[in-house]
């Protein structure tokens, strides 16, 4: 089942279309009313998941504050104003659908502004703070944008959207910091990091096309009465998409350098649709229905220039810079305390189904690594397994900064002759660790 939703995910820009259409057939065969009942439980599997992978405390981290202003510049002074811009042109007749397209340019970034930004060699630290502060601000200031904008001619009720984004942003992205919270206590940031964060994403894109086929079944009749409609929502949604690429890429090229241009561009183009939709169908009732239809056809347009610019970033920015240590990198180490025994060892690389182990002191300092096959060597010589790890002789630790190019990690390893490096942040605190096997699979890649 997982790995169904892991291809559905992948493959959104055809899922949502084929979803679409199945809604609209559902609705036009049957009385749907009974689907109203299921928005709630569909936003909030759509929501939650995507919250526990939030990285909160990036917030607070520096360094980037130019990238990071100017990206909530275009993404809260300019593309709402030209969204709506769009809306009151296209739709005069129906200011729902203009607000469907004024909800989109509302919400920044998604949980993908990190993944395309990583794709195309950009700056990943500031897409984070990026998709974390663009939430943040995009829930607080909707309510406000919306009744401004649109509350001459759609009755707004401030107090319920305000409500509704408590109840489908707030509360889950609480929920979703205690989860993590949980399961980095429980499990390591090892272990979370590499089998546990990636198991969220693909369920929230369940609660996705389930909201999308909800949307589109209750509609249906309307949409297929006027058909025309679908393109008359496609043109200007186009038309804001390209315009957005076109202005992120101009100011990101005149003003930063080229991991922060693409951070930039990804974290203003991409629009939080999920959010979009969970607004949609809470807070404005029947009517939500005709909001979600442009935010559902988002996706489709999202998704595709998405992947093309990501085809065109060597093009447009330069040649791509020489692959770091935080592009390979394992984020979290799996570690024991040295006064811990080998049986501790034993127990927790079968579990792990790791190959070794970084040992820490009582200040939670790296002394060592140990590994299976000195494992092997212990027990080959009677070494009892209720020894203590301080007791072995462990592989020194060999660290290098997130941002050393991997031709460098190369020559460490060769030099060293140590195959495992730890990787340290910019406070010098262990991060993660990169391996032999990281480089000969990049360079596979």
């Amino acid at each position: 089942m997982f790995n169904i939703l892991v291809t559905i995910q992948k493959r959104l820009v055809i899922v949502i279309p084929i979803v679409m259409v199945l809604g609209l057939l559902f609705g036009m065969q049957m009385d749907v009313s009974f689907l109203k009942g299921g928005i709630m439980p569909l936003t909030f599997l759509m929501v939650y998941p995507m919250m526990v992978t939030l990285q909160l405390k990036k917030v607070f981290e520096g360094g980037d504050g130019k990238v990071q202003f100017v990206t909530q510049v275009i993404n809260f002074a300019i593309t709402p104003f030209f969204a709506y811009f769009l809306g009151i042109t296209f739709f005069k007749d129906n200011t729902y659908l203009a607000l469907g397209l004024l909800l989109t340019g509302l919400l920044p970034t998604s949980g993908m502004t990190i993944s395309w930004t990583g794709m195309a060699k950009g700056n990943i630290a500031a897409a984070v703070k990026m998709t974390v502060i663009g939430l943040l601000l995009g829930s607080l200031l909707t309510p406000l944008y919306i009744k401004f904008l649109m509350g001459a001619t759609v009755a707004i009720d401030m107090a319920g959207i305000f409500s509704q984004i408590v109840i489908i942003v707030i509360l889950p992205m609480l929920l979703g910091n205690i989860t993590q919270r949980l399961l980095l206590k429980k499990y390591g940031m090892a272990h979370y990091q590499e089998k546990l964060k990636n198991k969220f994403p693909p369920i929230s894109t369940l609660g996705v096309i389930g909201i999308v086929f909800v949307a589109m079944a209750l509609k249906s009749k309307s949409i297929l009465s006027h058909p025309q409609t679908i393109l008359q929502i496609f043109i200007p949604l186009l038309i804001l998409y390209v315009v957005n690429f076109l202005i992120s890429t101009l100011i990101g090229k005149a003003f930063f350098k080229r991991d922060d241009a693409i951070a930039l561009l990804y974290g203003t183009v991409l629009r939080n649709l999920s959010i979009a939709l969970a607004i949609a169908m809470t807070a404005f009732g029947k009517d939500g229905a005709d909001i979600a239809l442009v935010v559902a056809l988002g996706y489709v347009i999202q998704i595709q220039l998405s992947a093309w610019a990501v085809k065109f970033t060597d093009k447009v920015y330069g040649p791509r810079r020489e692959d770091e240590a935080a592009d390979l990198m394992h984020y979290g180490i799996f570690s024991l305390h040295q006064d811990q025994t080998l049986a501790d060892v034993v127990k927790m690389l079968a579990h792990e189904h790791i190959h070794s182990l970084v040992i820490i002191d009582n200040e939670e300092k790296p002394v060592g690594i140990i590994t299976q096959k000195m494992i092997i060597n212990c027990v080959a010589n009677n070494r009892p397994l209720d020894s203590k790890i301080s007791q072995c002789e462990l592989e020194p630790v060999v660290t290098v900064g997130m941002h050393q190019p991997v031709s460098n990690i190369v020559k460490s390893m060769d030099n060293s002759h140590e195959y495992k490096i730890l990787v340290t942040n910019e406070k010098g605190k262990i991060s993660g660790i990169v391996t032999a096997n990281d480089i000969l699979n990049n360079l596979i890649k």
